[in-house]
């Protein structure tokens, strides 16, 4: 590729339908079972070769995402360019989507840049080894590497096909505050009510969002009660979707920050969203599409 070609990649916000999290074992990690989804909207990532790696942050979200070698897009490159001879590229994240949120920005971001740079620094490298990379960064990491809806279980490296949906329509809603990952998870081995990680049974297909509230409804977020715990405004927030009628199905999405409301139609998710960002001040309110992957998905 000429070094003057820029390539872009979308990296879609992550939302858990449902999140089942086991009790940790002698590791330390939580096994989980997951379903997983993908929006419509996210972050962007571009690149073009350059004889070294680095890194440049913009957009709303910039000043809450790391711009060093932990960020996970600048991890997720370095697992790539095994070979100091395969040069280097100059990557641009433009940051849409809130920071430790629930919503998976970082592995989705990490995907992203997996992707951009395979054909660029990479291209023998296989779609087994590229999705092994993406998960050594998280347990998002190998969902968010295709942006495609998934069931994930282990430590979020066992994939396998996810029940056919429509795109369904949806609001996110973020309370504006970040929710620490590791305190939730600490809250929810003192409370020690561990959940069932066996995968549950699954329809082949949903018809709509109606079909796919009813279904998930018997479901859980193991993590919701502890991130409400942690972060009172996530607990407001929920209840606020869920007095809404537009809302046929609210909960908290991963380890909490962002809760989501799954609506009728996109005319009602709307409607939700406007509601919601006149009462959430100082949040971030979307409405959205879920399912993926997405066409500019890159």
């Amino acid at each position: 590729m000429p070094d003057s070609q820029t390539v872009a990649a979308f990296a879609p916000a992550k939302v858990n339908l449902f999140l089942h999290v086991g009790a940790p074992g002698d590791d330390g990690y939580h096994p989980l079972c997951s379903l997983m989804v993908f929006a419509d909207v996210g972050d962007r990532l571009t690149a073009h070769a350059a004889p070294d790696l680095g890194l440049e942050v913009r957009g709303p979200f910039a000043n809450g995402a790391p711009a060093g070698p932990e960020n996970l897009v600048l991890r997720a490159a370095r697992a790539l360019l095994s070979d100091p001879e395969a040069g280097g590229a100059h990557l641009v994240l433009e940051k849409a989507l809130p920071v430790a949120a629930g919503l998976g920005g970082g592995s989705s971001d990490a995907g992203a840049a997996l992707r951009l740079l395979r054909p660029l620094l990479r291209p023998d490298v296989t779609d087994a080894a590229l999705q092994a990379m993406a998960a050594s960064l998280g347990a998002d990491g190998a969902a968010c590497l295709w942006g495609a809806p998934v069931l994930a279980q282990g430590r979020g490296e066992r994939l396998s096909p996810a029940p056919v949906l429509p795109p369904l329509a949806a609001v996110l809603v973020n309370p504006g505050v970040p929710v620490s990952t590791p305190k939730v998870y600490r809250a929810f081995d003192e409370a020690g009510h561990f959940g069932d990680v066996e995968p549950p049974a699954m329809p082949s297909a949903l018809a709509g969002a109606g079909e796919a509230a009813a279904w998930l409804a018997g479901l859980r977020n193991d993590l919701e009660a502890p991130a409400c715990a942690v972060e009172p405004a996530v607990a407001e927030v929920l209840a606020a979707l869920r007095g809404e009628p537009q809302a046929l199905l609210a909960r908290v999405s991963g380890s909490g920050g962002t809760c989501f409301a799954l609506c009728e139609d996109m005319a009602a998710a709307d409607a939700l969203a406007a509601r919601m960002a006149a009462r959430t001040a100082h949040g971030w309110v979307r409405a959205c599409r879920l399912g993926g992957p997405w066409p500019d998905a890159g």
